[in-house]
């Protein structure tokens, strides 16, 4: 079962995930690329963690990539971005062991709040200095 979340900061453009791929893929309508979609996912977080990139030994492809992220507790993951969402698959870089287990996250931000506390307090300060930009601009 997949974990649902929202984060208002990214909603999606399709609500659901169709479990009919006849239909998600009826004429390239919404196949992504997913290394794409990989490089969307790091540019939106990179701030918040010690290092985060697509991995380039891992294969990619429309419909899977892998992200290698070091969280600022030093911690290293390797995730696996599919149209089902996010989830770890191996604790070190451009690794995968297919006897992890790990349960898919919808968002990036879900993701990296369940690993890292010192992400979610980066990301929550942000997040506050940009309401307070925005308390500011709609005050002059």
């Amino acid at each position: 079962r997949m974990e649902t979340d929202c984060n208002p900061m990214e909603l999606p453009n399709n609500t659901g995930f169709e479990e009919d791929s006849d239909y998600r893929d009826f004429e390239g309508a919404d196949v992504k690329d997913m290394r794409l979609e990989a490089e969307a996912v790091v540019n939106d977080v990179l701030f918040a963690v010690s290092n985060m990139f697509v991995s380039k030994t891992l294969p990619c492809a429309e419909d899977v990539a892998y992200i290698n992220v070091e969280t600022r507790e030093r911690n290293r993951y390797c995730l696996e971005l599919t149209e089902a969402g996010l989830r770890v698959v191996a604790y070190d870089f451009d690794q995968t062991d297919d006897r992890l287990q790990t349960p898919y996250h919808e968002t990036v931000y879900s993701l990296l709040d369940s690993l890292s506390p010192a992400y979610r307090e980066v990301f929550g300060n942000a997040l506050l200095q940009r309401l307070e930009a925005l308390k500011k601009d709609s005050q002059s």
